[in-house]
């Protein structure tokens, strides 16, 4: 099936809400939306930014875990004309401030923090409380920060005078808003490690998010009647496009869920219908080993990643009676890119991407750019729809990945004779931890920060869990005693959990390659027995 011909995400959420008004797109446990309520609900939520003076192409930030209010902000930004800027839950104050200051936000729409926290505390900690007039005093671009119901807090609105303010915002004001948003408008800055190292705001724009995340959900078999738990976070690439705007196109409901366990995960996909399952491999490996299913009606799983073992995949077909397995290859920069088929074998999921999706092309080429014979390495080139526009306020670093029309991905790969894709390596030093990109340059930049050391280097350690962890060698100040207890703790204090070295090791000194580089092959070597 083509795409509709929405062009904007607005216009896709009004056509729905217009046909299949009563269809349930959101269930988070608690709150139930259907398409006719999120229309209306993220009305009210656009016509209370604009009475916050939110322009077209401002930048609006949501800060929380997975839920149905997050769900309502982030269509609210969209209907406003505004581009969304999505905070990971895990962000730590200091994480949170760099992204806000980069986008310029104009408005920070916060929920609960895990464990307890509130984010605008976190906040307050890295950027300053309020004052001069603004929710941070640290933050000059952000105007207005809403915290959740019930919080009390300086310089900082609850909802329901958000709303309260809308009120008096005519609708149909709002309405020519949300209609006046164009294709090529920008709908989302995701950060990013991306492929060159240290976080980047990915400029997204509506027509080509509809047209990448309507082929994913329709070479997957999303569809009205299915029931998907979007573990992956909102913040993240694939929670917030594969998850949330994949379930409402294809009127599915989506179940978001703010904390992953794997018995909570188990008795939802028993007792909560799920249909569609979606994450890395480690958490298919967790359902198997930890919990007992039981009868389930999932019916596709997918996972993306460079590889999945291939018994894992039998596994799951054989053990929870699945109809399919999925294997996909996407980035932020690229969108989808390749994707496995209904007919492929088991070995083809499990050693393979699969083949590039339509209206994307992919090349292989050695170091000088010159394409390789099928079946040998080199790195992976993408053209086509889903490239995306650039890094934000960053041109120089847009044209180091993007030239002559084709994303140079940074990832290392092959195309076999009949053209699926296999990724084997990655050209630059990102690791994947627990399904999370983690760039070691920005986590030796944070544990930089803590004050007791001189120098840091990150490299990845293989981890029957998560996939890969993080090990840290460290070099002391001058006169400073470094307690390797100490930074970790400081580092789970302050930096997302995924990015949290599991190990911290003190080194007199870095080793050095022949040009002065740290020579991360060598301290590679001595994370192995």
């Amino acid at each position: 099936m083509e795409v509709p011909d929405w062009r904007t995400i607005p216009r896709m959420l009004r056509a729905l809400a217009d046909d299949h008004p009563s269809d349930v797109v959101v269930d988070d446990g608690t709150v139930r939306l259907t398409l006719a309520e999120l229309r209306d609900r993220a009305g009210e939520v656009a016509r209370g930014l604009i009475a916050l003076d939110v322009l077209p192409g401002d930048r609006v930030a949501v800060w929380g875990p997975n839920d149905a209010h997050w769900v309502i902000a982030a269509f609210g930004v969209w209907d406003a004309g505004a581009v969304l800027v999505p905070l990971s839950s895990r962000y730590k104050g200091i994480e949170a401030a760099a992204t806000l200051r980069s986008t310029g936000a104009s408005v920070l729409i916060t929920g609960h923090g895990h464990d307890g926290a509130v984010p605008a505390d976190l906040l307050a900690e890295a950027a300053g409380e309020t004052g001069g007039g603004l929710p941070f005093a640290g933050l000059p671009d952000l105007r207005h920060s809403i915290v959740p119901e019930g919080l009390e807090r300086p310089g900082s609105a609850q909802p329901s005078q958000v709303l309260v303010a809308g009120s008096l915002i005519g609708r149909a004001e709002a309405e020519e808003r949300a209609l006046a948003v164009r294709p090529d408008d920008l709908c989302e800055i995701i950060s990013t490690s991306g492929t060159t190292g240290t976080p980047k705001g990915v400029m997204l724009e509506h027509g080509r998010m509809l047209r990448g995340y309507w082929d994913w959900a329709e070479i997957v078999t999303l569809g009205p009647g299915d029931r998907y738990p979007v573990i992956a976070p909102f913040a993240h690439g694939f929670g917030l496009n594969a998850g949330l705007l994949a379930s409402v196109m294809r009127r599915a409901t989506m179940m978001p869920i703010a904390t992953f366990g794997p018995d909570r995960l188990a008795a939802l996909i028993r007792d909560g219908g799920v249909t569609i399952l979606a994450g890395p491999p480690t958490l298919f490996h967790r359902l198997l080993e930890e919990t007992e299913i039981g009868e389930h009606s999932v019916r596709v799983a997918i996972c993306g990643a460079a590889s999945v073992p291939a018994e894992l995949i039998r596994r799951l077909l054989e053990r929870i009676g699945l109809e399919r397995m999925i294997n996909a290859y996407g980035l932020m920069e690229g969108t989808v890119v390749s994707m496995t088929r209904a007919d492929d074998p088991v070995e083809v999921i499990a050693g393979s991407t699969g083949r590039p999706v339509p209206g994307m092309e992919v090349r292989i080429v050695d170091d000088d750019g010159r394409e390789v014979p099928r079946g040998e390495r080199g790195e992976v080139l993408v053209r086509g729809y889903g490239v995306m526009r650039g890094y934000w306020g960053e041109p120089e670093r847009t044209a180091e990945v993007i030239r002559d029309g084709w994303l140079h991905t940074g990832d290392i790969g092959a195309l076999d004779a009949r053209g699926d894709l296999a990724i084997v390596d990655r050209k630059k030093e990102l690791f994947i931890a627990g399904g999370f990109n983690v760039s070691p340059a920005e986590v030796e930049g944070l544990l930089l920060r803590e004050g007791s050391l001189d120098q840091a280097a990150v490299v990845a350690v293989p981890d029957e869990r998560m996939g890969e962890v993080g090990w840290a060698f460290v070099v002391p100040r001058q006169g400073a005693a470094v307690e390797p207890e100490k930074v970790i703790s400081w580092a789970r204090d302050n930096m997302s959990n995924y990015k949290v070295p599991r190990r911290v090791i003190v080194v007199d000194a870095l080793p050095v390659t022949g040009n002065g580089k740290i020579d991360k092959r060598a301290l590679r070597a001595r994370t192995t027995p």
